[in-house]
């Protein structure tokens, strides 16, 4: 399947990067590896899913590689990568090679990956600055090796790196806003994931189970082209919607209680994600309804709020309003909204954040607060909105009524020059539209 990001955007990412090692004032270097293949089970492996900030600089997707990005040098954009081996090409996929990876990657050059240590060594010697990620502490500790064999070489004039960088910085910076390919593909993995979330809501009904919820959702995620999911499918009915990260999908679903859906497919490296809650027997009761209403009228007043300038804090602010009029009004909370406000009440029943940025992970790069000040949105930042409750069922404060019901509704929103574009929209939201496309079986 063709990329619909191009191989120039890649080459003027990279190109950024080259200038910003550059502007340094002193001779830096950039070394950013791909992922490995990890172990599953004795010789078997976990599906490959790789390194995201080492695919967006190349849009590469195999393991085992490493682009190096040197200004100072002949050829400033460099490739190790596995060259090709019938032999293992047989058994496990067949691999780009060296000799294809100048022209598909758009690179100065390429060589083979076992090459990599001798040609460092060259680079490393006469840099003064390494620029690399440090949360990779197993390829972090190779160029620590090769810099202190370098030291100890013996050998005159040798000068080994003075400073090693984090290189995360400028790279989360560069995909916190999003290129106009980068949102043809994010809308193409939000289509797909909406479609799965309707599909899914019309085979909700009691006596399923979770995991055959999860099923029907893979399955229209992998009928469009999207290798996997996002993240970890979560399919709560009834009390274990109360359960943010629950992915057990194991229980069956009672007539009467509510499920919560939070899935997204995974296409061309970049994430959806959407979350509804809706009731398993396709009618809402009136508690349901009640409490689900608090819900949908803070994120849709959060939505108005999003435009250039605006920032998350600042939607938070308002959801956290919305939520804390809405828990008052029920008596689920007590006493005068302002008085909740100051205190932060909703804090029991509203457990996490309002959303995140979205992109080649789930949970996206880039500074939400920068200092003391919240990042202001700009055009291209895709963000979540999601907003829930969540009554524990043993929250003995509250009417029984209410006890054991979490909800959560979110949408993949983009932030335009003029407001921002909900990506995922279509699918059905308020009481109405969820109940009418139940029934239209």
């Amino acid at each position: 399947m063709a990329s619909a990001v191009p191989v120039a955007e890649y080459q003027r990412r990279r190109e950024q990067v080259l200038e910003k090692l550059e502007a340094c004032g002193e001779t830096a270097i950039a070394v950013i590896p791909s992922a490995h293949l990890a172990t599953r089970s004795n010789d078997t492996e976990y599906p490959f899913r790789q390194n995201s900030d080492f695919f967006y600089l190349t849009g590469f997707n195999e393991p085992d590689a490493v682009l190096v990005l040197a200004p100072h040098a002949e050829l400033p954009v460099q490739l190790y990568c596995q060259p090709k081996d019938p032999q293992q090409e047989v058994w496990h996929g067949r691999r780009l090679g060296v000799a294809r990876a100048v022209e598909a990657l758009g690179v100065d050059v390429a060589h083979a990956i076992d090459d990599l240590d001798e040609h460092l060594w060259q680079l490393l010697d006469g840099t003064h600055t390494v620029y690399c990620d440090q949360s990779n502490q197993d390829f972090f500790q190779q160029l620590l090796g090769l810099a202190a064999e370098l030291r100890n070489s013996g050998k005159r004039g040798v000068q080994p790196p003075q400073r090693w960088q984090d290189v995360s910085p400028w790279l989360h910076s560069m995909r916190l806003v999003k290129s106009a390919a980068e949102l043809e593909v994010m809308r193409k993995a939000a289509n797909i994931s909406v479609d799965a979330h309707k599909r899914a809501m019309q085979f909700v009904a009691p006596g399923r189970f979770e995991y055959q919820v999860a099923a029907e959702l893979h399955h229209a995620f992998a009928m469009q082209g999207a290798a996997a999911p996002a993240y970890g499918t979560i399919c709560g009915g009834g009390e274990n919607a109360c359960i943010l990260h629950y992915t057990e999908n194991n229980a069956v679903l009672n007539d009467g209680d509510l499920i919560l859906i939070d899935a997204g497919a995974e296409y061309q490296g970049y994430a959806a994600d959407i979350t509804r809650t809706f009731p398993v027997n396709g009618r809402f009761s009136e508690p349901q309804k009640q409490l689900y209403e608090v819900v949908l009228q803070a994120q849709l007043a959060s939505l108005e709020s999003i435009k250039p300038g605006a920032t998350l804090q600042q939607i938070q602010d308002i959801a956290a309003q919305a939520l804390t009029e809405g828990l008052v009004e029920l008596g689920i909370l007590r006493g005068s909204v302002q008085d909740n406000m100051e205190q932060a009440t909703y804090r029991r029943y509203f457990i996490h954040g309002l959303g995140h940025w979205l992109g080649l992970d789930v949970h996206d790069v880039g500074d939400v607060r920068r200092g003391d000040k919240s990042t202001p949105f700009k055009p291209g930042m895709v963000l979540t909105v999601e907003p829930g409750l969540y009554i524990p069922a043993d929250a003995e404060e509250v009417d029984a009524k209410w006890r054991g019901m979490g909800i959560r509704i979110e949408d993949d929103v983009v932030v335009t020059e003029t407001g921002h574009d909900n990506l995922t929209a279509a699918v059905p939201k308020t009481v109405t539209e969820i109940e009418a496309w139940m029934q239209n079986k």
